[in-house]
């Protein structure tokens, strides 16, 4: 059975009518294993409690049929835990599969000040998944040097864009979020790339 971990980002404590909720509902009511964790702190998060909260929220999981739902600073979270587990010597992915949705870039992290340290330091970002999905706006002002060029192209990985899709929060829109679910469904999605 595929089992998922959903992550949020920044200032994120999972609201009715997230996409994120949501998914989560959707994927259980196929009965799938779902687990959506608060994560620590959203509005002053720490690295090291964030990565915390994942190693807990992996507890039982296999990684052989993981799948990784992540949006914004969540996505940060996941690279940064993936990378400190590849140093500690694992050389298998972390996850089988990673959708990372509107990807926070390290130049707007760093200008952050609560958040410089979710912006990484090294490359071992292939640890992260075996198969990897990007899905970002066109004109997400949190990525804005594009999610194609600073995320798909180096992981190797699909994109797909939402036309107008902003940073891809309720705010621009995305309460249910039908894209998600038929990435997560039909994967991998010979379709989808942009």
């Amino acid at each position: 059975m595929t089992q998922y971990l959903i992550l949020h980002g920044y200032q994120n404590r999972r609201p009715d009518g997230h996409w994120q909720r949501w998914l989560a509902s959707e994927l259980e009511g196929r009965g799938a294993s779902v687990r959506h964790p608060q994560l620590p702190e959203p509005d002053e998060p720490v690295l090291d409690d964030w990565i915390a909260a994942i190693e807990t929220a992996l507890d039982g999981t296999d990684p052989g049929s993981l799948t990784v739902v992540c949006h914004s600073l969540g996505c940060a979270a996941w690279l940064a835990f993936a990378a400190r587990r590849a140093a500690a010597g694992r050389t298998d992915a972390a996850a089988a599969r990673l959708l990372l949705v509107a990807p926070a870039s390290d130049a707007v992290l760093r200008g952050i000040p609560e958040l410089t340290s979710f912006a990484a330091d090294g490359d071992a970002v292939h640890a992260a998944a075996d198969q990897v999905i990007v899905v970002a706006g066109d004109a997400d002002p949190y990525c804005p040097e594009g999610a194609g060029r600073v995320f798909a192209a180096p992981l190797g990985a699909e994109h797909v864009t939402v036309p107008g899709g902003g940073h891809l929060t309720i705010d621009d829109g995305f309460g249910p979020f039908p894209l998600m679910l038929d990435l997560l469904t039909s994967w991998p999605p010979d379709l989808l790339t942009s």
